[in-house]
This record gives C-alpha cells, sequence and structure tokens, in this order.
C-alpha cells in the first residue's frame, strides 16, 4: 500500500501557507507541451535497440577541443587516477558515515579533505563540504548572522560576485527573515568592489570575490579591515582553488570566512548537478559551521581513529533550531578533491596556476592586437579576464565553435541591463589549454574580424 502522508486538508493548509491556489501552479513555469500528463505506457526496447537510441542522443552534443572560459566552472585537468581511486566498492557510496566502527577509511578521507580546505584557506577549520560554491556563499552569511545573534540585521554583498550566487543569496536569506542586503557596485574602471564608507553597526557582514566574476583580484585585505572595525565578519568566496597557490590565503588577508567552489578540481562537471562547495573558518566560529566536521582522536589502544565531531544538523532532531538545514553530502565529490590535490601536492598545485595565467595572458595580449578589442576593466587578474569587441560578439564565438572551441561566456548573458556589456566576453585559460592552442585561437580571432564578420 502506498505511504500518503498528507490528507486533503493538509495539502491545502500548505498551499494558503506559501500563498498560491492549487498543486497545478505549482508546475506553472513549466510548459505545458513539457509535461507529462499521464505515465508512458510504452513496452519499452531491447538492450540493443536502447543502446542505439542513446548514443543517437549522445551524438548530438557538441564537443569542444580546447575550453577557454570558467565562470564560476574552471576546467582544470583531472588525471585518470582520481576517477580510479574514487571509483573504488568503499567509495561508491557518500552515506553520512555515523557509525564510525565501520566507516574509518569514509571518515579519514573526509578528515583529509578539511586538512587540505583549511590550508588552501589559511584558517582554522573546515566543515566536510556543502552544496556547491553559491550555497556556500549563503550559509557564510547566515552564520555571520547567528554569531551576531540576530543583533545585526544587514549585510554587504558585493555585485562582483557570480550573478547565480547572488539568487542563491536572495533566496536563502529571504528565507531566514528581516535581513536586508545592501548590493556593493563594482568600479566602473578597475572592476574592484566599492565600499560605500565605514561598516557601520547594523553589520553582519561584508562578503566579496576572489577574484570576482569579471576575474579581478580584490583588496581582500582592505575589505577585512574595513569590516573588522566596524564589527562585521569578511567572507571571501574563491572562484578556483588553484589561485590560493599563488595568491595570499584568506586567512593571511585578515579573512573571518572563505567559501569556494572545488568542483574545477574535482572534475566533476559531468556528475549530474552537485558542486563542490568549500568553507573555513577561524576556530571561534566553529560552533556555528553547517555541515558536519570530521575529528581525529585515539583508540584505548592509542591508534588513531576518526569521529563526526560536529553535526549541528537537521538530522539530529533539532528542526527548526539547526545551525542549518543542509542535507546534500558531496562526500564523493570531496574526496575527488582530495585524490587531485594529494597527487599535485603544494608544488604541482603552484605549477597549474603558474601555467594557467601564463596561458590566459598569452590569449589576453594576443586578442587586444585586433583593432576595436579592449578590457572591460584594468584590474589585476589571474587566469580570467573580461574584453569587449568591436562587435558581433556571439558570432565570434559561433565561429570558434565551428572550429572546436569553447570560447568564453558572454556577460550580456548576465547582465542584459548593460549596454557597455553587450559584446563583452568572459575568457579563461588554464593549463589544459596549450600554447598551439592559444595561437590557433589568436589566429582565428583576428581572421575572423579582417573578413568583416
Amino acid at each position: 500500500m502506498r505511504y500518503l502522508p498528507h490528507s486533503p486538508h493538509d495539502i491545502q493548509h500548505m498551499l494558503k501557507t506559501i500563498g498560491v491556489e492549487d498543486v497545478e501552479e505549482l508546475f506553472r513555469s513549466i510548459p505545458r507541451d513539457q509535461r507529462t500528463e499521464k505515465p508512458d505506457e510504452s513496452p519499452g526496447l531491447p538492450e540493443c535497440q536502447l543502446r542505439r537510441y542513446i548514443e543517437g542522443l549522445s551524438s548530438k552534443n557538441k564537443v569542444f577541443c580546447v575550453m577557454l572560459a570558467s565562470a564560476g566552472a574552471p576546467f582544470h585537468a583531472v588525471p585518470k587516477a582520481v576517477e580510479t581511486i574514487i571509483g573504488r566498492s568503499e567509495f561508491q557510496t557518500a552515506y553520512t558515515p555515523y557509525q564510525p566502527e565501520v566507516s574509518q577509511g569514509t571518515l579519514q578521507a573526509v578528515f583529509e579533505f578539511q586538512t587540505i580546505v583549511t590550508e588552501l584557506m589559511g584558517l582554522d577549520v573546515s566543515n566536510a563540504s556543502l552544496y556547491d560554491g553559491a550555497s556556500a556563499v549563503g550559509e557564510a552569511l547566515l552564520l555571520a548572522l547567528r554569531v551576531h545573534k540576530g543583533k545585526r540585521r544587514s549585510v554587504w554583498v558585493s555585485e562582483g560576485l557570480h550573478p547565480h550566487a547572488q539568487t542563491v543569496i536572495r533566496t536563502m536569506l529571504h528565507a531566514f527573515g528581516e535581513v536586508e542586503i545592501r548590493w556593493l557596485p563594482l568600479d566602473g574602471k578597475t572592476g574592484a568592489t566599492l565600499l560605500p564608507g565605514p561598516v557601520t553597526s547594523d553589520v553582519a557582514a561584508v562578503a566579496v570575490g576572489y577574484p570576482n566574476f569579471l576575474g579581478v583580484v580584490e583588496d581582500v585585505a582592505a575589505v577585512a579591515v574595513a569590516a573588522r572595525q566596524g564589527g562585521a565578519l569578511s567572507i571571501v568566496s574563491v572562484s578556483d582553488p588553484s589561485h590560493l597557490a599563488v595568491l595570499a590565503s584568506p586567512g593571511q588577508l585578515g579573512v573571518d570566512i572563505a567559501v569556494g567552489e572545488g568542483m574545477g578540481i574535482s572534475g566533476t562537471g559531468g556528475m549530474g548537478g552537485p558542486g563542490l562547495g568549500l568553507m573555513a573558518v577561524r576556530d571561534e566560529y566553529v560552533k556555528q559551521m553547517p555541515g558536519r566536521i570530521v575529528g581525529q582522536t585515539v583508540d584505548s589502544r592509542g591508534n588513531p581513529g576518526y569521529v563526526l565531531t560536529l553535526a549541528t544538523r537537521e538530522q539530529h532532531i533539532r528542526r527548526e533550531k539547526a545551525t542549518s538545514n543542509i542535507c546534500s553530502n558531496q562526500a564523493l565529490v570531496a574526496l575527488a578533491f582530495t585524490v587531485h590535490m594529494s597527487l599535485l601536492g603544494p608544488s604541482g598545485l603552484k605549477d597549474m596556476a603558474v601555467l594557467s595565467r601564463n596561458r590566459a595572458m598569452e590569449l589576453r595580449r594576443g586578442l587586444l592586437e585586433i583593432p576595436g578589442v579592449c578590457e572591460l576593466v584594468s584590474g589585476p587578474v589571474m587566469n580570467e579576464f573580461a574584453l569587449v569587441f568591436p562587435k558581433n560578439a556571439e558570432g565570434l564565438r559561433a565561429h570558434m565553435a565551428d572550429n572546436g572551441i569553447f570560447f568564453g561566456v558572454p556577460l550580456g548573458r548576465f547582465y542584459p541591463d548593460k549596454p557597455e556589456y553587450k559584446e563583452a566576453i568572459l575568457l579563461s585559460a588554464t593549463e589544459t589549454a596549450c600554447r598551439d592552442d592559444i595561437s590557433h585561437t589568436i589566429l582565428l580571432a583576428k581572421e575572423f574580424y579582417r573578413e568583416g564578420k
């Protein structure tokens, strides 16, 4: 017998609470021609025919030989060894390891992940991952609000954060209650975040990107000082952890909370949706961290052991009193991150960052030689930057795609109300692009405009 926990009365009460007339209204965003009105009653296909059908669908995918885009999802070279290790049978579930007596391997892997993240961020403690980088920023802001115990109900957030992260922040803070979000604009010339003045006594946190969405490396130390002087917490969002091999860590710059996206290091863009949210904080905020933390101890015989040390989540029957209601375990993606970082080591990670920046600067210099191409902003960058093209930026991208090159992300998609972004493309290069790839890309761009397209 099916278990249907909601009575008609329950359903009507829930609909009234969220301000919706009926269940059908919940699906109004889905076009009617895309909905399934009744179950598929077809008899199915034999395996050989089904395989042929699926392969036919997959052949429609566009495969790019060269990736020159990031926009929050950097594309790094992840060795096959990572896939081999995380594919071992003992790692094929991401179930929360509540029972330490049978989960020592998983717990140790999570502990190693936390250790790597704290070393990268230069802070005291990390949690055992979050869903993605966007929700990690939202959780960091909620953490800051909890630290101030409701006495500060405003946060300053840079418009330099990824636009999708901004949307997530609005959603998460709306659910938290009466919280004012003050969006900090970017300097039109440098692309860096502009603080409106001293941080006021109602502000719980100031959040910026490092680098920001336009690729500009923010003056994080100045933001941290300003926040501290106003009694607020400073938060930075790291777009690519490899940058921290050459940039000063958030902790060194005085930051209180550092978050980021680790998917580029994990190489898990095809896993079906999840990213890898990173979070590290100073020790005094550890009890306000979302998710869970694995700690290391010793057993009665003096052997090392691992246990869930802090897990202030809804699964511990705290419900609305829980520190956080996140319930997505990214342990498998975090494991991939840990394996790759272990294979790289500090010197390998630095090589990755330096090579990525060198390739990006080669691409940038070559494209700026094209008449009419200019920088969108002048601030310092790592391996991501925005250029404005003289005309037909979308046509240029299509031309590149025909030649197997994924040529950046058009900023007009994210900022349709900013005419200065109409012909701007956000470009990025990593170690996956060789010098011949960069030279070929520049040549194609020059030919495109030389032919007057």
